[in-house]
């Protein structure tokens, strides 16, 4: 299992510096809120492909007193020895991505070859409430872990898909030859995206049905919308009157939807409680972490911000043996280190005023 043992973080958010060292286990970080906890977790999250837990521009996570670039470099301790990755921008390019594997340039997806994520936040408690975008971005981070080409695929689709939107909305009239070579990328693309998120949605829906009984309610997976089918590309074609009426396609896997159910009660998971909502989302990560682990040997890394607030000691202690067997590298926040005592061997740090404590 990969475990982040050395982070080091430069002009971070609110960390002009920063370097943590870690075991693998379970990493605490504890602080008053507003300290920079989730920045932590925010930094590791972009060592991955993707904008992060938060998914906001590049530009944001630069210090805001600092020179305008940023960067987070991490020490995997990895089969075979160890790996160095990192990534950042600089002053000159805000928005432009640099990444680094071993020292040599490398591309946002290559990440996800050497670390698998998945993060849990305050922010995603009704996230079955929300828009199906929200869903398919937190499921396309579950399909990553089993699926790592999944973020090349995706990216490939949505420039196929932005060139053909392009050249169905523009003044003059679009060369049906190249719309035709970009529908069949999307086609090609397409086909690989619905199939690696059919099969983790599948898989997923297994695992939680085959999870212990306990303290979090027990989910239904299924996938939604966003359909290919060996003649996408034909439909493709036959729509573009109406995508280019729309300004966007009105087919493919970018219309897909994560549908939850909550078993016991035979509802939408978006209908149930914010609590019921965020145990079964609780339930959707042990099951995820579990089935990578079963399936690739390799646990993916989970970051939990604030994950034990609101849960009884009951609960706490389910979910904390619950983590542990998954065998990941876990890294909590929270206010209180009370809520971690039953986290055995784990590495305690604190933030204070911008620094972190070990």
């Amino acid at each position: 299992m990969p475990a982040i043992v050395r982070l080091a973080l430069t002009d971070f958010r609110s960390y002009a510096v920063a370097a943590v060292t870690a075991a693998p286990g379970a990493v605490v970080i504890t602080g008053d809120n507003g300290a920079g906890k989730t920045n932590i977790l925010d930094a590791i999250s972009l060592l991955g492909p993707g904008r992060g837990l938060r998914g906001a521009a590049l530009s944001d996570a630069a210090r805001s007193s600092g020179p305008g670039g940023w960067s987070v470099a991490a020490t995997l301790a990895a089969d075979g020895g160890a790996v160095e990755i990192g990534t950042g921008t600089s002053a000159a390019a805000p928005e432009r991505r640099i990444v680094r594997v071993n020292g040599a340039a490398a591309t946002a997806a290559t990440l996800g070859e050497w670390l698998a994520l998945v993060w849990l936040t305050p922010a995603m408690d009704r996230i079955f409430a929300d828009t199906p975008a929200a869903r398919r971005r937190f499921l396309d981070r579950l399909v990553l872990a089993l699926h790592p080409d999944h973020a090349r695929q995706s990216v490939r689709y949505d420039a196929a898909m932005r060139d053909r939107t392009r050249l169905l909305t523009g003044e003059a009239p679009a060369d049906t030859q190249w719309l035709a070579a970009l529908e069949a990328a999307m086609a090609e693309h397409g086909a690989a995206i619905a199939a690696a998120r059919a099969d983790t949605v599948a898989a997923l829906a297994d695992a939680v049905a085959a999870a212990p009984d306990g303290p979090f309610a027990r989910p239904l997976l299924a996938l939604g919308g966003g359909e290919t089918g060996p003649d996408f590309a034909a439909a493709l074609a036959r729509s573009r009157s109406a995508d280019a009426a729309a300004g966007r396609a009105l087919l493919g896997p970018h219309r897909a939807d994560l549908l939850v159910t909550h078993a016991a009660k035979g509802e939408a998971a978006a209908r149930g409680s914010t609590g019921e909502q965020k145990a079964l989302l609780i339930a959707i990560i042990l099951g995820h972490a579990e089935l990578v682990a079963a399936r690739t040997g390799r646990a993916p890394l989970l970051l939990l911000d604030e994950v034990a607030a609101h849960l009884d000691a009951g609960r706490r202690a389910v979910l904390f043996d619950r983590l542990a067997a998954t065998g990941s590298q876990l890294w909590m926040t929270g206010t209180d280190p009370g809520l971690f005592a039953g986290v055995a061997g784990a590495t305690w740090l604190r933030v204070v005023e911008g620094r972190v404590e070990g």
